[in-house]
């Protein structure tokens, strides 16, 4: 089904509100928009909103598979207006973003559809989940220049850190709350701008009343942003992102000072969650 606006699907979108959990795919550009489709169908959720430009030309049976909704990334905030707005839609609903080029793991996704990681997350008492945003990159930017090949992958294998989250107000770091960073965003950090930096997402939530999405990726309740429970360990995702490639490669700030992203800690990635897992991208927590 296609809706002519955001305002539009809020008003007639319940069939694709009704069960979760549900993929907001966010359309920036044209690159990749079907395999980012085809892959978060066959991940398990039960629907998929594709926000996309009217220019975005789809199979006729892939756009009859999902609900598609005419809208402009190019906005300021078009992200946490979309999600926000989908929040107030759904209460109760798990919700998942990401945007075209990006590729949900969890662990054992191989075998696993992501309802069933859900179900146990949501018996863990547990409303959100942390997701890691791993670059990906092609190996060869003269024949891949938009930096985008899905046969011919590379990440880095290490890089990747996490520094205590200030709470503004008091000074003190937050419980159960880090900043991550690595990747392409921490080696060229001369182009990103310092508030765009981080790789980390709540990227798989339950919407309630008055739940916020914030520009920085995070919640406007604190619990939703933290990695864990007190208790133990919590499941955590990845999502592979060839976003910071494309734009690091289309951006003409910095496109001519980047003949290659392959360094000497990049390695194929082999699109499984075993390799992310390994690498200590992603926690199974309790689940096995």
């Amino acid at each position: 089904m296609r809706y002519s606006s955001l305002k539009d699907f809020v008003a007639r979108g319940d069939a694709a509100l009704a069960k979760g959990p549900v993929a907001l795919i966010m359309v920036e550009d044209l690159v990749e928009v079907e395999s980012t489709i085809r892959y978060h169908q066959i991940a398990g959720f039960k629907a998929l909103v594709v926000f996309a430009p009217e220019a975005l030309d789809l199979p006729p049976a892939l756009e009859e598979g999902i609900h598609r909704v005419d809208y402009s990334m190019a906005e300021d905030h078009a992200l946490e207006t979309a999600v926000n707005a989908v929040i107030e839609a759904a209460p109760g609903i798990w919700l998942y973003y990401c945007y075209n080029t990006e590729y949900l793991f969890h662990p054992f996704c191989e075998s696993r559809k992501v309802g069933e990681m859900l179900t146990f997350h949501t018996e863990e008492r547990r409303d959100a989940m942390l997701a890691y945003v791993v670059d990906i990159y092609a190996d060869d930017l003269a024949r891949y220049p938009n930096a985008v090949s899905l046969d011919n992958t590379w990440m880095d294998k290490s890089g990747y850190y996490a520094l205590g989250r200030k709470d503004p107000e008091t000074g003190h770091d937050r419980a159960r709350q880090l900043d991550f960073f690595g990747g392409l965003r921490w080696r060229y950090e001369e182009h990103i701008p310092k508030d765009r930096r981080k790789i980390d997402r709540i990227a798989l939530f339950r919407a309630k009343p008055g739940l916020r999405l914030r520009p920085d990726h995070t919640f406007n309740d604190e619990e939703y942003n933290t990695y864990a429970c007190p208790w133990h360990n919590n499941i955590t995702v990845a999502i592979v992102s060839f976003r910071t490639a494309k734009a690091l490669k289309t951006n003409a700030g910095s496109t001519f000072s980047i003949p290659t992203f392959k360094w000497h800690n990049s390695v194929p990635f082999e699109w499984t969650s075993q390799q992310l897992l390994d690498l200590g991208l992603m926690e199974p927590g309790q689940w096995f």
